[in-house]
């Protein structure tokens, strides 16, 4: 099957750098693969009525839509990208591969809010989950490289956007980022979880008004409102080694924050049996994640070794043999979990993808 997604990490850079939802990159890009027999598309929010990978239409494409104020930042992209491509390759199939789709199995104790039943029911207020495609591929993942099934495993997806998920058995059971992407973790822009008495505030105390309020969490908050290193984790690194007191407080809080989460998502699996760092701070960054394991000592997880030699993308186990739970950095690779999902909606749907080359 020759895939083609919308998925900056299967087009090549200088197409997505440069993409904006003009579908002229996409047809260039497209001339130079050797037939497409589907496309897959990220799509970052499916709600409740999306749960599950999804041939496009029309009705997908009004629902997607539908969900934009859950996800500002993505779903007008992920909507373009769809477009684009529809105009390019009109007669392949399509795929819409949500990242809310692994958290389907929430358990009911873990989607729900506290929150008026009446509220719940008329606006469908619960907790979705995000970065799933790259969840379920870490996981996945866990369990080939331990060459074990049936593990506790809590996975670290740490990027621009960041979140955990604790799953057992390659099912998800919890996760910290929730309603929207702004809940969880401190992120490159995002706030990560903010007390919802201090929002009030805000709007009813001090006068920030709803369009800045939305502003000001999803893109001057995180590492961005606590660094004047501004956003890139690499830069918040390289500060604090020169001493910048701002750049130690940011990476104090995003850390403390992580060790947190992660307490609580092994809370959810009743004990951990692998912990697994993937994203490109989760990848890239030794110093994020030996600091982040060298506080999980009360969980049984031992120190990390030195791997700053380590060559980025080789998915691998850190931990040194022994007994406790093993700590893994896995390459995040959502294009591979989308293309098997695209396989699998166009088998369920009755569409044979092998040898369509309809391009």
């Amino acid at each position: 099957m020759q895939l083609v997604s919308s998925d900056d990490q299967v087009a090549d850079e200088a197409v997505h750098e440069q993409w904006d939802g003009e579908q002229e990159p996409i047809a260039a890009f497209v001339a130079r693969v050797d037939g497409v027999d589907a496309v897959a598309h990220r799509v970052v929010h499916g709600g409740a009525d999306l749960p599950a990978p999804t041939l496009v239409d029309d009705g997908v494409i009004a629902r997607i839509d539908a969900l934009t104020p859950l996800a500002p930042l993505h779903q007008p992209r992920a909507l373009a990208g769809i477009r684009a491509v529809r105009r390019v390759l009109p007669d392949v199939p399509a795929v819409a591969c949500f990242d809310t789709a692994f958290h389907a199995t929430l358990p009911e104790v873990a989607r729900t809010y506290a929150l008026p039943r009446s509220w719940r029911q008329r606006w469908g207020l619960r907790r979705f989950g995000f970065h799933g495609l790259s969840h379920e591929y870490a996981a996945q993942r866990a369990h080939a490289l331990l060459r074990a099934d049936g593990l506790r495993v809590v996975t670290c997806h740490l990027g621009a956007g960041a979140s955990l998920c604790a799953s057992r058995s390659g099912r998800s059971v919890d996760t910290t980022m929730v309603f929207t992407p702004l809940e969880g973790l401190v992120m490159a822009t995002r706030s990560g979880t903010v007390d919802p008495g201090l929002i009030v505030w805000l709007v009813t105390e001090a006068g920030v008004g709803p369009a800045e309020l939305g502003e000001a969490l999803e893109l001057r908050s995180g590492l961005a409102g606590l660094s004047d290193g501004g956003c890139d984790m690499r830069e918040v690194l390289r500060l604090r080694a020169s001493g910048d007191a701002a750049a130690e407080l940011a990476l104090g809080v995003y850390v403390h924050r992580l060790v947190k989460e992660i307490a609580s998502m092994v809370a959810s699996l009743g004990g951990l049996d692998a912990l697994v760092f993937t994203g490109g701070v989760g990848e890239r960054s030794s110093e994020v994640r030996s600091e982040t394991v060298a506080r999980l000592g009360f969980l049984g997880v031992a120190g990390l070794p030195d791997d700053r030699a380590q060559p980025t993308g080789a998915d691998r186990v850190l931990s040194a043999p022994g007994n406790g739970p093993k700590v893994l950095v896995v390459e995040a690779r959502e294009d591979l979990q989308m293309a098997r999902h695209t396989r699998r909606a166009a088998a369920a749907s009755g569409t044979s993808l092998d040898g369509r080359n309809s391009q």
